[in-house]
């Protein structure tokens, strides 16, 4: 397992330089192969959908760009656009995972729904964060990749707390025989 993070960690050395972007192909494609990649080694599915929360918001921006470059605009488009990529999360419950609603706080929902949501959200603020913080700097990236690294961090802090505080927690089948 320590060889596959040595290996993950060198991906992130930049050789030459080049243009940071969120939504990236390449970052795209690598996130959405790793959700069944990490759902094999047992990850728990609060970690995993935060992540696929994450791919659905970039397959979103991805639409938005494809809009742009249409020249398709109308009222509400992004807000639309970024609904309907995170809504897609749906076709994993007809045919993948049943719909089990739990407390969660102070409301009923199913743990890995409310995973993916927040993941997307985390996504979305992050990103918007660092909009804000390159505002206040002048229109610059304090470092480089850092329009990469605030979201992956924010969802990484996220990936972590719910590892140690896991939304799905497995049950003990006997507990529905009493």
């Amino acid at each position: 397992m320590q060889f596959l993070f040595i290996i993950a960690s060198l991906l992130f050395i930049p050789f030459k330089q080049a243009f940071a972007n969120p939504a990236c192909a390449v970052c795209t494609i690598a996130v959405g192969a790793s959700l069944e990649i990490a759902r094999q080694f047992g990850v728990d599915d609060s970690v995993i959908g935060v992540w696929a929360g994450a791919f659905l918001a970039l397959i979103g921006f991805w639409t938005i760009k494809w809009f742009d470059k249409k020249g398709w605009n109308f009222k509400g488009r992004d807000f639309w656009l970024i609904t309907l990529s995170v809504a897609m999360i749906g076709f994993v419950y007809i045919s993948e995972i049943p719909y089990a609603p739990r407390a969660i706080l102070f409301f009923y929902m199913d743990p890995f729904l409310f995973s993916t949501i927040l993941g997307a959200l985390v996504l979305i603020y992050s990103s918007e964060f660092y909009q804000w913080m390159k505002r206040r700097n002048g229109g610059h990236a304090h470092f480089p990749f850092e329009k990469v690294v605030v979201p992956v961090l924010a969802l990484t802090l996220l990936s972590i707390y719910f590892n140690y505080f896991p939304l799905c927690q497995k049950i003990d089948d006997t507990l529905y025989n009493l």
